[in-house]
């Protein structure tokens, strides 16, 4: 490895044994708040990124003060789906250890703000009691795998879910540095009998699972010492929602059910959104279809994929270590054909489906076994408590009623499903009680619809606020829409406060970017089904500079838009913007 040039994180994960770094020194380490600086990257690997609060950095400095570090935790939820039981844990944890509330990510996980070091190990303890975990909820690793957040919609919904469980499973690291930093090499208590089928004997089995790996000696038999080049990201959707953005995702898996029954999935490859502003060499791209798996292929498929770009992709220069630009690079037909090769079978011909949309729908629905679900909007996914609004409340209680199941989206909202007839009165009337159903049926469609990151001020690399602002905007703009009869249509509006994409702001209808403190990039055309990218129409805009132009364009929206047109479809028909084809012509 030092012979090689590569890039400092690809020499830090060589010497880090298996992602221990000086973790552990670190952590007790009582003169700093933070890590050492090596540890700021491993940590990762393990699920938590070390912030500051930006707000207060001036006056710290000032004071003569070193920042304010606390650590945000990313929690894996595979599928994004969870029991009551751990839907009360991370609440609890998230009063106990962090700033109140949870915050429900674009890739169905859940986020924990403002960690002290100090509390790190004792938070992490805290979700395993739950058979949670962090390990590789970020770093150069297979990801939270995403999929439709209903799968009790049909038989097949099921199936694809344990699919989504198996490929989480299969590229998960295997070393044991996270049960040894961070669950201190407890065994589980097996002095009392436990049924291997219940919660309990399924946390005693995974403990055992992890002492047995913990005595075998390190190795990564998937990763190898070195991980992968950047991050991945693998999404299963089921036509026609594509509510989890697959062609954003490394591996985007479309399933095909026909008759009920689940034959495979169309596989595309190549997604991701990461840009950086000035480097037109940098661009969002959507994945490619390569072509069909039966279901059983579907694990295999995945990790022939993943270890191509593990050999393949781009080690010296990060900004152009991920999979879509290893096959803009190598060709997509050399790709594929080396993808086939290591599985020993070709893919099959692609197989016909049709994605109608990437949002959410709201309100009750019922299940193909006669349970209902509800679908609530959280706005920016953020799940906490105000004077005027007790939404974290009110889900406690909901939870506390032991019934159904928790399930995050890929819009960052959140579903209580599977819920029997007996019991939907009781969850109607708790969240009737504390305004959540009028909260999510008052809104426009358009703030019904939005998506915006964290951004400031906790994200190190916003340029702009996004969360915490668009809000606010949106309350400008729906007095544009509710002029114009808009009130029910949904239009894709996504905001992030740098080009990263965590937001997923390229398949906006309108994205709006952030350059500066009150200043973004405005970009129009995305397709609503989240099959093609947008494009920049105008830079450096501040709020009235955004009305202004949004203004116009909605109101002829209104007036001569065609049956059944989308938003993103009416501006390029109308030429207020070119489509973008391939993140290739992006910047064209």
């Amino acid at each position: 490895m030092e012979n090689k040039k590569v890039s400092e994180v690809e020499i830090i994960k060589d010497k880090s044994r298996y992602l221990r770094g000086t973790l552990v020194e670190s952590l007790h380490n009582e003169i700093t708040g933070a890590v050492a600086a090596d540890d700021t990257q491993l940590i990762k690997f393990h699920g938590s990124y070390q912030q500051t609060d930006r707000d207060l950095d001036s006056e710290r400095k000032r004071q003569k003060l070193e920042p304010l570090y606390s650590f945000m935790i990313r929690v894996r939820v595979p599928g994004g789906i969870c029991t009551p039981q751990q839907w009360l844990n991370m609440s609890d944890l998230a009063d106990k250890y962090g700033n109140g509330g949870l915050k429900l990510t674009t890739r169905q996980a859940f986020q924990l703000h403002g960690i002290l070091k100090r509390d790190l190990q004792k938070t992490i303890q805290g979700f395993n009691e739950v058979l949670l975990d962090s390990i590789a909820g970020c770093g150069d690793v297979n990801r939270n795998v995403m999929m439709n957040p209903n799968p009790y919609q049909t038989k097949a919904h099921e199936e694809v879910y344990e699919h989504a469980k198996q490929i989480s499973a299969h590229l998960t690291p295997k070393t044991s540095a996270y049960w040894e930093i961070w669950l201190e090499n407890q065994a589980a208590d097996t002095s009392e009998p436990v049924s291997p089928d219940s919660e309990e004997g399924k946390m005693v089995a995974k403990a055992n699972d992890l002492l047995t790996r913990k005595v075998a000696e390190d190795k990564e038999p998937i990763y190898g010492k070195h991980y992968l080049p950047r991050k991945f990201k693998i999404a299963l959707a089921i036509p026609p929602y594509n509510d989890v953005d697959i062609f954003a995702n490394d591996i985007g898996l479309a399933a095909i059910v026909e008759d009920g029954v689940l034959r495979g999935y169309n596989v595309a490859i190549g997604g991701g959104f990461g840009m950086t502003f000035g480097m037109p060499d940098t661009y969002p791209r959507l994945a490619d279809m390569i072509g069909f798996c039966d279901k059983d292929q579907v694990v295999d498929v995945c990790e022939k994929v993943m270890t191509l770009q593990r050999d393949w992709g781009n080690r010296e220069n990060r900004k152009f270590s991920r999979l879509k630009y290893t096959i803009d690079r190598v060709g997509l037909d050399v790709f594929k054909a080396e993808v086939e090769n290591r599985l020993g079978y070709k893919l099959q011909p692609l197989k016909p489906y049709k994605f109608e949309s990437n949002g959410d729908a709201y309100g009750w629905s019922e299940n193909h076994n006669g349970n209902w679900n509800l679908t609530l909007f959280v706005e920016g996914g953020r799940v906490k408590d105000t004077p005027q609004y007790k939404l974290k409340t009110a889900l406690h209680k909901v939870a506390m009623l032991g019934t159904g199941d928790f399930r995050l989206t890929g819009n960052q909202n959140v579903m209580i499903c599977n819920i029997p007839t007996s019991k939907k009165g009781k969850v109607q009337d708790i969240l009737s009680q504390y305004g959540v159903m009028r909260e999510t049926y008052k809104h426009t469609a358009l703030r019904l619809s939005s998506m915006a990151c964290v951004a400031l001020n906790t994200c190190s690399l916003a340029f702009a606020e996004a969360e915490r602002y668009l809000p606010r905007l949106i309350d400008k703009l729906d007095a544009i829409v509710r002029m114009n009869g808009l009130d029910n249509k949904e239009i894709v509006m996504r905001m992030t406060g740098c080009p990263n994409g965590c937001g997923r702001p390229y398949l906006g209808e309108i994205g709006l970017i952030g350059r500066s403190v009150g200043r973004y990039n405005l970009y129009l055309g995305a397709a609503h089904n989240g099959q093609r990218l947008n494009k920049l129409y105008k830079e450096m805009l501040n709020e009235e500079e955004i009305i202004a132009e949004l203004k116009p364009i909605i109101e002829d929206y209104a007036k001569n838009r065609q049956q059944g047109e989308h938003f993103g479809d009416f501006t390029i028909r109308k030429n207020y913007i070119k489509p973008t084809t391939h993140g290739l012509n992006f910047h064209d």
